[in-house]
């Protein structure tokens, strides 16, 4: 109920889903969305030879699909018909010699975090409006619904070509000093509990670094088996910058060719 309740005096004070997601979240999105179009263009320029196509979603129903092929058990729970996953950036996919579409760039971008523009504004924050930081909140978690249902799609490849990119207070990987108009320095603690929420994502990478390819599946033996890792690659401006389109450009046509 307490959560109910902060949820509803949040969606009430900031005047509806435009306050609670924000219009830096929107712009990150549609951002991301560009620049995939662009290294799509890339592609097609590049690789003349080859055939891509761009997808804005990709069905539940043709994932249980892709697992049913691999075995007969896998795939069989779908409760609604229409459901499906929709990544900030769509889906890029190149046809292979058998005809067959196969997944080269799935891209999302997740932007959470405002302290750094409120401190800069001398904007204050909380219940009573006296404190310089919020408690960060949990939207970027359902990043991980698209990173495993991607996952389960490509379960029969060796590549995972999944490159999230986030920005935002709530991704420092450093400590960084803000100064509000009034003089006073304000100091973000990349490690604080309370702020930070890479921990909550790194799950999707198995903990390997960020701000790296990890486009190419690892494998590892174990004992008598060998484990395949599917990690989703996590670039984050961690020092408090914004994205610009070249660097998102280049890494994603990098993810994409390999």
């Amino acid at each position: 109920m307490r959560q109910s309740g902060r949820l509803a005096s949040q969606h009430k004070e900031s005047h509806g889903v435009e306050g609670i997601f924000g219009s830096e979240a929107k712009t990150h999105d549609t951002l991301v969305r560009r620049v995939a179009m662009s290294v799509m263009k890339y592609l097609e320029a590049e690789y003349p030879r080859l055939s891509f196509r761009h997808r804005n979603s990709i069905s539940k129903s043709e994932i249980n699909s892709a697992l049913r092929s691999l075995d007969a058990e896998l795939g069989q729970t779908l409760f609604v018909r229409d459901a499906s996953i929709q990544p900030d950036g769509g889906i890029i996919e190149v046809k292979d010699d058998l005809d067959s579409w196969r997944i080269i760039l799935v891209s999302e971008a997740k932007y959470q975090g405002k302290d750094i523009d409120n401190i800069r504004q001398g904007i204050l924050v909380g219940k009573n409006n006296d404190q310089d930081l919020m408690v960060a909140g949990n939207a970027i978690e359902r990043a991980h619904k698209n990173i495993s249902e991607i996952a389960n799609y490509m379960l029969s490849e060796s590549h995972f070509p999944y490159v999230l990119f986030l920005e935002g207070s709530n991704f420092l990987t450093q400590d960084i000093i803000i100064t509000r108009p009034d003089g006073r320095r304000v100091t973000l603690h990349y490690d604080s509990g309370s702020l930070n929420r890479l921990d909550r994502l790194t799950a999707a990478n198995y903990g390997m670094p960020l701000n790296t390819n990890l486009c190419r599946n690892k494998f590892i033996p174990h004992k008598d088996k060998m484990i395949m890792l599917q990690a989703a690659s996590i670039y984050t401006q961690g020092d408090g910058g914004k994205w610009e389109e070249g660097e998102m450009s280049r890494i994603m046509s990098d993810i994409a060719e390999t």
